[in-house]
């Protein structure tokens, strides 16, 4: 029960990694908000409360955090993982692609992050999920790929400017096997080999879960990570630390 007594809000928990980090929480004994654009999802459990909010939008966002400072005083951890993927390169893309894209992975997280500060508790935790793709472009993804980037940003000039009342810390994921990258596979010029081709790249033998980032995203809300903070976590099966060589062939 690492986050017994806690209160924690998950962005963008109604699937995928945002719901495998609210269900761990939950586990371990957090009152666990959760919130999304759309309406409460019928299998979400009854212990958590959802908001149906757009973090793009600062007015929303300002709402959701005067609901939690009034119903459950303060917020000892903040998830940033709502995001959207638009699978164009820059040549492509339009400026409908960037308002969605920019407003939900970039604009949203900048909108909680500055909401959150007066709610949060001392030595409370902000996890943003960032991405593999923020330090590496992943092809046919520009804006998300930028909308990463931003994000790792933000995250150590939040721990440098708001240390040591509270800490913040980026989760970056690899490959991990959600409807987004089912998305980004189905758009290369190969699916069925670029999939291949990628799953040879990870020295773990596998592609990520959902769970692989709840367990970090659970270190980090705890108070075990208390030393850690303005850091990038990169968990990706090992794909980045190999060279461009395919290890299969040596």
């Amino acid at each position: 029960m690492r986050l017994a007594y806690k209160v924690a809000l998950v962005t963008g928990g109604r699937q995928g990694i945002g719901r495998a980090i609210a269900e761990r929480f939950m586990a371990e004994g957090a009152q666990v908000i959760v919130c999304g654009r759309g309406v409460r999802p019928s299998d979400l459990p009854t212990q958590m409360i959802w908001q149906q909010v757009d973090v793009a939008d600062a007015k929303q966002v300002a709402g959701l955090f005067a609901f939690i400072q009034a119903e459950c005083g303060k917020l000892h951890v903040l998830v940033n993982n709502a995001g959207v993927q638009i699978e164009k390169t820059i040549a492509e893309t339009n400026d409908d692609d960037w308002q969605l894209l920019m407003g939900v992975n970039a604009r949203g997280v900048f909108n909680c992050i500055r909401a959150a500060l007066p709610v949060m508790a001392t030595g409370a935790s902000i996890v943003n999920i960032g991405s593999i793709s923020g330090t590496t472009a992943d092809p046919g993804l520009a804006l998300y790929n930028a909308s990463k980037a931003f994000v790792h940003g933000l995250t150590r000039s939040v721990a440098v400017d708001h240390g040591p009342h509270i800490r913040c810390n980026a989760i970056c994921p690899g490959w991990i096997m959600t409807g987004m990258a089912d998305s980004a596979f189905a758009v290369a010029k190969h699916p069925d080999a670029a999939k291949a081709d990628a799953l040879a790249r990870h020295v773990a033998g596998r592609f990520g879960e959902p769970e692989d980032i709840a367990n970090m995203a659970l270190w980090l809300a705890s108070d075990e990570s208390s030393f850690a903070t303005g850091q990038l976590f990169t968990v990706d099966g090992g794909l980045t630390a190999a060279s461009p060589l395919n290890p299969n062939l040596f």
